[in-house]
């Protein structure tokens, strides 16, 4: 029982360690406080601004749907049915300050750096591929020298070992030439 919780705890542990869960607590906890921020300059400086050319603040703004919307002083209650549209408008006015500012300041570098990542690891791999084939041209010229070296006998042609068959090298059977080939298995 106590193995099931130790490795419980361990796996628990496990996972608010992954680098995952790390980032994304930290990309909440700086969401909130930017949203903050991000309110009290739409709340602050916006909303009075777009008050300045009208007669109230941005969120003050409203439509009455039924009836006089006038608020009874005794009890608070409003009569009528009021629209609150100039809070939608703000909240809308602080949604798109926030798009904007996240895609300026977060997203669009965030793509460069990546294109730029990725152009140069395609030119890294095109690098690395380019050296391959060298280094098996490399290794083919190097081949077929030693064959031409040898005195270019009867495997010039092949890709791969000569590796023999009746009257290719080896000590012959019956039927078979025997022969060596010429350059090949001199000096052995």
């Amino acid at each position: 029982m106590s193995e099931k919780k130790v490795s419980l705890l361990e796996g628990f542990k496990a996972f608010l360690t992954r680098g995952n869960v790390i980032d994304l607590a930290v990309a909440v906890v700086i969401g909130a406080a930017f949203t903050n921020i991000v309110n009290a300059f739409v709340k602050g400086i916006i909303n009075p601004l777009v008050g300045a050319f009208g007669t109230q603040d941005l969120e003050n703004y409203s439509s009455c749907l039924r009836g006089p919307c006038t608020t009874d002083p005794a009890t608070g209650e409003m009569d009528g049915i009021e629209i609150l549209w100039g809070s939608v408008l703000s909240a809308a006015l602080s949604f798109l300050i926030t798009a904007a500012v996240v895609y300026f300041l977060l997203v669009l570098p965030m793509a460069k750096y990546l294109a730029k990542r990725a152009q140069m690891q395609a030119a890294k791999e095109g690098v690395q591929e380019t050296l391959e084939v060298s280094e098996l041209e490399v290794l083919k010229e190097i081949r077929d020298a030693l064959i031409a070296q040898r005195g270019g006998g009867g495997a010039a042609g092949v890709d791969g070992p000569g590796v023999g068959g009746p009257g290719v090298g080896g000590a012959g059977g019956p039927g078979e030439s025997g022969g060596a080939l010429p350059g090949r298995d001199e000096g052995r």
